[in-house]
């Protein structure tokens, strides 16, 4: 990149060299005809022709502070307006090269709307690597809006393939996704996160065979990995989802229980791998993993669902008396919940409020506990998990980070270079924040409407619980006992003599433990 840059900054300074070069040709006729102004003209500075030369062989030279502040100052001057293009373009680079991408990104945007032929489409490439670096998905939209796909070089090609792809899923265009997706090379660091969003595109097209065979593919690339390894992780729990949308119930279980403990992903897998028990008819395997889900080293994930499904499933055993004290449970927790969300919705509108609140949520998970929230700190985190917060607070780290770049240099801090770009910060921080406001507004809502749902349910559930509790005591009545029941004949052998111990439960859970709980009780229906 550095011999490109070289080269076009040398091809740039050939115009200035010529104009001034022809300048001085001219100079000894005049010279003889204005004498009394020599004196004065020797010391004026020198001009915008001049200037620029100058500030190109500073950029050659790699005195990039120094060049950026002089074309940034030159790129305003109005005998400069057809120079202005390259001087930005160049402009552009020298702030890739102080890492301030924020800044260099208006430089290009700029060049891109002069619509000038030389420097439009390289600065479209730059723009898209700026941006790229960033996440900010605005400009990354704008710059391959408008890139040539036959044009874009060989470097650059995985990059711009698979933000395409990713504009296009999200637009819901998943053939032409999977097709940008494939096109990115296996050497590029692109590569797996391009495999993996196929995946997902095939999925959200209903074509789960190629899903699967995406995600084993992935998994297999990933073998020698670590088991921790993100990337490999990812794909398994893809996997067992997309047995899941297949209904293959045995093949999802066994898939959800290869995603490894010791990562975020595992706390999902559980979870949903409960449901794919519920649907297998495995209730005790399913009752397992609510003692994992609902142990006191969750307590801060929200999940009112797993309350319901575990209510469920005490259903299906007719276990009653349990049933009920889920249900109980549900509405005790999740009833403030649902109150706080609604009552924080209808005191505020403004995007500024709902921002703080989300800061102060973020203050508590990684230091200070004591930061006094108005919404339950279970649904602030939820929400900061959430994909897009996720992005957009990544992108405003950035911000911050770009801008302590510039105030750790006090001299380019208060060049007019530095104070443009700390107000361009400035702006797309507050704009940033306003979005993850909204962002956060639109998340509330559909929790309060989640929440709605899951108590209609809920409602229902009980509902069930009341009626077989009637059919139970019909029976007694008419004399009925409980025959044989399914878990009788279960051999627990094997695990007494691999050094398992049983006890009865009385409350306490141990990290070592999470994930092996296994639940003995019987079911009670006749």
């Amino acid at each position: 990149m550095r011999k490109l840059l070289l080269l076009l900054i040398a091809t740039s300074m050939v115009t200035p060299a010529v104009s001034e070069a022809q300048t001085k040709k001219a100079a000894p006729a005049k010279r003889a005809a204005q004498a009394p102004t020599q004196q004065r003209r020797a010391v004026a500075p020198p001009n915008a022709k001049q200037q620029l030369s100058k500030a190109l062989q500073m950029a050659q030279n790699g005195q990039y502070a120094a060049a950026a502040n002089n074309l940034f100052t030159l790129a305003r001057k109005p005998e400069l307006a057809a120079e202005r293009p390259q001087i930005k373009y160049i402009l552009g680079t020298m702030l890739m090269q102080l890492k301030l991408y924020q800044t260099a990104a208006f430089q290009f945007v700029d060049v891109i709307r002069s619509g000038n032929p030389r420097y439009s489409k390289p600065a479209i490439e730059k723009l898209a690597i700026v941006a790229d670096g960033l996440g900010d998905d605005t400009i990354m939209n704008y710059a391959i809006s408008r890139v040539d796909l036959n044009s874009i070089p060989a470097s650059q090609k995985d990059m711009v393939y698979y933000r395409l792809g990713e504009i296009q899923r999200r637009n819901r265009e998943y053939p032409k996704a999977i097709d940008m997706f494939s096109r990115v090379g296996a050497n590029s660091s692109y590569y797996f996160q391009a495999l993996y969003n196929r995946g997902l595109s095939e999925l959200e097209s209903n074509e789960v065979p190629a899903a699967i065979t995406v995600f084993q593919n992935m998994i297999d690339a990933r073998a020698a990995a670590p088991v921790t390894d993100t990337n490999k992780v990812q794909a398994q729990l893809a996997l067992a989802r997309a047995y899941y949308q297949k209904k293959d119930w045995d093949a999802a279980i066994e898939a959800y229980s290869q995603v490894p403990r010791d990562t975020l992903a595992w706390h999902d897998a559980i979870f949903e791998q409960s449901w794919a028990m519920l649907r297998a008819a495995r209730f005790r395997s399913a009752m397992s993993n609510f003692q994992t889900l609902h142990s006191a080293y969750y307590e801060d994930f929200y999940m009112p669902e797993s309350l319901l499904l575990r209510s469920i499933v005490y259903l299906y055993i007719c276990k009653y008396d349990e049933m009920e004290k889920v249900l109980n449970l549900f509405e005790t927790t999740y009833g403030p919940v649902r109150a706080k969300i609604g009552n924080f919705i209808k005191s505020t509108n403004d995007n500024t409020y709902y921002y703080q609140e989300l800061e102060k949520a973020k203050i508590i998970k990684t230091t200070d506990k004591s930061a006094n929230l108005h919404l339950p700190y279970i649904v602030l985190r939820n929400i900061m998990d959430q994909g897009d917060v996720k992005r957009a607070m990544n992108y405003l780290a950035r911000l911050n980070q770009e801008k302590s770049r510039v105030e750790g240099s006090p001299t380019f801090r208060a060049s007019a270079l530095g104070q443009y770009s700390l107000k361009i910060l400035a702006n797309r921080s507050k704009n940033t924040k306003l979005a993850i406001g909204d962002m956060m507004k639109v998340h509330l809502l559909n929790m309060r409407t989640e929440l709605h749902d899951l108590y209609e349910q809920a409602g229902f559930i009980r509902y069930e619980m009341i009626n077989g509790r009637k059919e139970t005591v019909k029976k007694k009545i008419a004399g009925k006992d409980l025959g044989e029941q399914i878990d009788d004949n279960v051999n627990r052998k094997f695990y007494i003599e691999n050094g398992f111990q049983y006890y009865p439960f009385q409350g306490e859970f141990w990290l070592d433990e999470i994930g092996n709980y296994h639940y003995l009780g019987k079911q009670s229906c006749e």
